[in-house]
């Protein structure tokens, strides 16, 4: 069933008169079902043609400004010899119930520039195909996205301004600024932006109202093939005191040659097929910082994997295979998530508790019941200005965290173990030594001592995700 209504004719033949596509005609008619837009083109563009043959009693006058008039053939009294050029555009008779005009050909669409043309056909729908067939990727669905050129938006809108009437220079400069990381300062987001802003006067000088059909079709410039984010979730050990989380790089020099991100993601790249991953944690410890215990939580997201179907058995292996590569790190619960589950991790994160021990050194000597009394504080409020040694990279502010409670262990009389239960977001060291006042009140000044942190361990991260598996 041809999808157009009568009341569609004035608009429709407007448009194909003035170099519209079929599929184009549809869309400005409101077509908003799929099957017509799926028939060949020249099945389409015949049935328009059809569609659009006046009946045995009219004839149509093709007037390019004002729009387009039916007139009745005995309203003619001189015949039609007697129709000539006016001031306004060009006259085109049909007598014998066919569709005259200088676009009657249609080459190449004056809207969609030939996507919805030569794109929309079996020959091209093949080459994509062909092209996802050999890109390797595991996939259950497919989705395709397409990047038009952004003066399809300056076409449309002069069509639609066009069709509102009933049937070029750059304007709005301030939309198209210059970026050093542009290209080209006519980005489709510019484009949209100044077509929001010009009033249809103005664009009406600048631009023809429908637009002038191309000489040549719009042509692919590249067809990509792109999966999804893969994400997965574990728990990390980390066991030495020369490993950053992160690369540790300091003006474009690498100071350390590893870190625990990439002991844990380069396999994960290798074994997936991914371009590339973004690695993320709930918390980070120092360099020279343990983390014990049951570990602390990350995600990695891996960016267009090739692979993507894999059994829980062949996670673990792969589980495996990471732990059996380092002694620094361990991987525990290591299992595939969704995006929106990594949200669990980040969640009432300066809520969450974390648990830490603490090699501490005094520079007077103690005894056992100078550090007993630390045992008795219990949400021990303190305050904390941004630490000197991350405030190139933090915002200075004043930070109030809790101490939930301590314990401490006597070693010798200028040593103790201290074991803390914190809020997350506590600056541990500066807890210990003060930082130069910064943080009130700290170790030092409890004891009425200069003090100082050798050792920091994290013993847990209280954040019950992602979900313990079994052996």
């Amino acid at each position: 069933m041809f999808p157009l209504t009568e009341e569609n004719k004035l608009v429709a033949h407007l448009l194909l008169n003035s170099g519209t596509c079929p599929r184009c005609i549809f869309r400005f008619c409101g077509v908003d079902f799929h099957a017509p837009y799926k028939l060949p083109y020249k099945e389409l563009l015949s049935d328009l043609q059809k569609f659009l043959e006046p009946g045995k009693d009219e004839l149509v006058l093709e007037v390019s400004n004002p729009p387009l008039k039916k007139i009745r053939l005995q309203e003619l009294e001189d015949g039609v010899d007697s129709l000539t050029r006016n001031g306004e555009g060009n006259i085109s008779v049909i007598k014998d119930g066919s569709i005259a005009s200088k676009n009657s050909n249609l080459s190449v669409c004056n809207v969609c520039l030939g996507i919805l043309q030569e794109f929309c056909e079996k020959e091209f729908i093949k080459k994509v195909c062909q092209k996802v067939e050999a890109s390797g990727f595991e996939f259950n669905n497919l989705m395709l996205s397409v990047s038009f050129p952004p003066q399809l938006s300056v076409r449309e809108h002069a069509v639609w301004l066009r069709v509102k009437q009933e049937m070029g220079g750059a304007v709005c400069p301030d939309c198209f600024k210059p970026s050093k990381n542009k290209q080209s300062v006519f980005t489709r987001m510019a484009v949209m932006k100044a077509l929001n802003k010009i009033t249809e006067e103005d664009f009406q000088k600048q631009f023809p109202c429908p637009p002038d059909s191309p000489k040549t079709v719009c042509t692919v410039l590249e067809i990509e093939c792109a999966h999804g984010a893969v994400f997965l979730a574990g728990r990390y050990n980390k066991y030495s005191r020369n490993l950053p989380q992160t690369p540790w790089i300091i003006g474009g020099e690498r100071k350390l040659e590893s870190s625990v991100e990439e002991l844990i993601s380069d396999h994960l790249l290798t074994v997936f097929k991914a371009e590339s991953f973004n690695f993320s944690s709930s918390g980070r410890e120092d360099v020279d910082v343990r983390t014990l215990g049951n570990g602390r939580p990350f995600a990695i997201e891996l960016v267009n994997p090739h692979r993507v179907h894999f059994t829980s058995q062949e996670i673990k292996e792969l589980q495996q295979k990471i732990n059996k590569s380092s002694d620094k790190i361990q991987v525990r619960d290591l299992q595939l998530v969704t995006r929106e589950a990594i949200g669990h991790m980040k969640e009432g994160e300066e809520e969450k508790t974390k648990t830490y021990s603490a090699l501490i050194w005094t520079n007077r000597p103690i005894q056992k019941e100078d550090t007993e009394f630390l045992n008795e504080i219990k949400d021990l409020k303190i305050d904390q200005k941004t630490p000197l040694r991350v405030l190139h990279r933090r915002p200075l502010a004043v930070r109030t965290r809790v101490i939930h409670s301590m314990e401490a262990h006597y070693v010798d009389e200028h040593h103790f173990r201290l074991y803390l239960k914190t809020q997350a977001g506590t600056y541990i060291k500066e807890f210990v030594h003060g930082d130069f006042g910064r943080t009130k009140p700290n170790i030092g000044s409890l004891m009425n001592v200069t003090a100082d942190i050798l050792e920091l361990d994290v013993e847990s991260v209280d954040v019950d995700w992602p979900p313990a598996l079994g052996d």
